[in-house]
C-alpha cells in the first residue's frame, strides 16, 4: 500500500519515506505522544540517552568510533547529549552553592578569592556553554597527537564531545559526595580525586578509539593527547581568570 509522508509528500512504501526518513506512523500530538517521545529519547536503555550512557562506561573508544562510522540510530546526539549534562551538572553545583574556595578564606587574599567564587559562579551558571567551547580545545589536541590516524577534525570533535558527556555523566552520579564535604577540607581531594577518574577516562576512551587493529601504538599518542587537552583546558581558564582580576584591580 502506497502511502504518502506528511513531512515531504512523497509516496513511499513502507515504515519510513524514502526521501526524508520520516516514519509512517505520526501520532496526533498530545500528553501521550509527549511522554513517548520523552521515554524514547531518555529512558529507553536499548536506545537514547542512557543506552549511550551505558556504552560509554563499558566500551567507550569502541563504541564512538562505530558511532563515527555509521552506527547511530540507537545513540542520543553528541553535542546535544553534552548539553544536557552540561546543564544538569551546571544547576545542580550551582543552586547547591558548592563553594570550593571555602577553605582558602585568608584576609590578604580575600578580593582575589571573591572574585574567583564570582567567576566560579558565572562558570556554573552558563556550564554548557563553557563546556561547548571548551570541545574545540580538546579537539585540537586529539587531532594533532593522533594526526597519523587520519581522522578528521570534526570526528575527532565527535568523540571528545562523547568522552565530555562521559566525565559529566560520572560528575551528576558522583555530585551527592561533593554536596556531603561541600564547605569542608576533604572537598579539595574530593574534587581531586575526580579529576584523576576524568583523566583516566579521557585516556581510557582515546586509546579504544585509535586502537582499531590492535597492533598500532596508541599509547604515547594517548598519553600526550590526553595530557596536552587537561593543561590546555587549565591554562586557558588560568589565564583568563589572571587577565580579568589584573583588569578589574585597575
Amino acid at each position: 500500500m502506497t502511502k504518502t509522508c506528511k513531512n515531504c509528500n512523497q509516496h513511499f512504501k513502507g515504515n519510513f519515506c524514502n526521501t526524508c526518513g520520516q516514519s509512517a506512523d505520526t501520532h496526533e500530538i498530545n500528553t501521550h505522544f509527549l511522554w513517548h517521545d520523552i521515554q524514547h529519547g531518555l529512558f529507553h536503555f536499548d536506545n537514547g540517552i542512557f543506552y549511550t550512557i551505558k556504552e560509554l562506561f563499558s566500551r567507550p573508544g569502541y563504541t564512538i568510533r562505530e558511532y563515527v562510522e555509521g552506527k547511530r540510530v540507537r545513540h542520543f546526539k553528541p553535542l546535544s547529549f553534552v548539553i544536557i549534562l552540561a546543564t544538569i551538572y551546571g544547576l545542580l553545583y550551582h543552586n547547591f552553592h558548592i563553594d570550593i574556595t571555602q577553605e582558602f578564606q585568608l584576609p590578604y587574599f580575600s578580593a582575589d578569592i571573591k572574585f574567583y567564587k564570582n567567576f566560579s559562579d558565572w562558570i556554573t551558571s552558563h556550564y554548557s556553554w563553557v563546556t561547548l567551547l571548551s570541545l574545540p580545545l580538546y579537539a585540537l589536541c586529539s587531532f594533532f597527537a593522533f594526526k597519523k590516524y587520519n581522522r578528521n577534525f570534526v570526528e575527532h570533535l565527535i568523540l571528545n564531545a562523547f568522552l565530555a558527556g562521559q566525565r559529566l555523566a560520572l560528575h551528576i552520579v558522583t555530585f551527592p559526595l561533593l554536596y556531603l564535604f561541600n564547605k569542608t577540607p576533604n572537598l579539595v581531594y574530593v574534587t581531586g580525586i575526580l579529576t584523576i577518574i576524568d583523566f583516566i577516562l579521557l585516556f581510557w576512551g582515546y586509546s579504544q578509539f585509535f586502537d582499531k587493529d590492535k597492533k598500532s601504538n596508541s599509547f604515547l599518542p594517548t598519553i600526550i593527547s590526553s595530557v596536552l587537552s587537561t593543561t590546555t583546558i587549565i591554562l586557558v581558564v588560568a589565564i583568563i581568570t589572571v587577565a580579568i582580576l589584573l583588569l578589574t584591580k585597575k
